[in-house]
């Protein structure tokens, strides 16, 4: 699905990522974890195309295509979608209209929202005056109406309350086929700190990043009950161990 090869990019005259390897399969869902500067948005955001992120070496292939300089238009066409930390208001912008831009078929945003109790948003603008909890719910439903194959979250369970990470939990294993045991075919790369997220989506794999690169993977409960344990420190040593 994803083929990261190599790739180092530049944020405002600043190298920020330094060699990223990265391979997602089919059906897959990886977690990333890493301290704050570690370089983890500015992976997503480079994967989804956006301006001032510039790749100075390195190639991004998705379902076989290299899309390293693709405009985002052309990445969300091919199917990539992203969730963003803190997605922004779009004063003017129906709910309801947006859902309709991202799916061809026009009831279906409506159908989902109905379904999640979520159909008295979509006449409001978008995000605005929404709580955490709500802009998350439409940042989702947004992402189910397009259907992505790849789709990126970056830290979903960030400003959401407790009662209400059980919906969004769902909503993202919606998303990425989590009801679906065999012949998966959506993959998923999810940031998250806290690793609330985890009690509600399945990861298969779990990758740690320090300075720009990604040092390490493997099981991402484990990876994340060692960082809870021994913290970010604890993995610098292993790194360095392993140099």
């Amino acid at each position: 699905m994803l083929q990261i090869e190599d790739l180092w990019v530049e944020v405002q005259g600043k190298e920020v990522l330094k060699g990223i390897n990265l391979h997602i399969g089919k059906g897959e869902t990886h977690c990333l974890f890493g301290k704050n500067g570690s370089g983890k948005t500015t992976l997503l955001m480079t994967i989804m195309g956006f301006s001032g992120y510039k790749v100075r070496h390195g190639k991004i292939i998705f379902k076989g295509v290299d899309i390293t300089h693709l405009p985002i238009n052309e990445r969300a066409k091919l199917g990539i979608g992203i969730s963003f930390q803190r997605p922004p208001t779009l004063r003017g912008v129906k709910l309801k209209d947006l859902l309709q831009i991202c799916g061809d078929d026009k009831g279906l945003g409506r159908r989902l929202a109905v379904s999640y109790g979520f159909d008295h948003f979509l006449d409001r603008d978008v995000n605005l005056g929404f709580s955490g909890g709500e802009i998350k719910k439409s940042e989702l439903l947004q992402l189910l109406t397009q259907n992505p194959d790849l789709t990126l979250l970056d830290e979903p369970e960030s400003g959401v309350d407790m009662e209400n990470l059980d919906v969004i939990g769902n909503m993202i294993g919606k998303l990425l086929q989590k009801d679906i045991h065999k012949g998966r075919e959506k993959s998923g790369l999810i940031i998250t700190h806290t690793g609330f997220i985890l009690n509600y989506v399945t990861a298969d794999k779990g990758h740690v990043m320090l300075n720009g690169q990604i040092y390490c993977q493997g099981n991402p409960v484990e990876i994340f009950q060692g960082i809870q344990k021994y913290g970010y420190q604890e993995c610098i040593k292993c790194m360095q161990c392993n140099v």
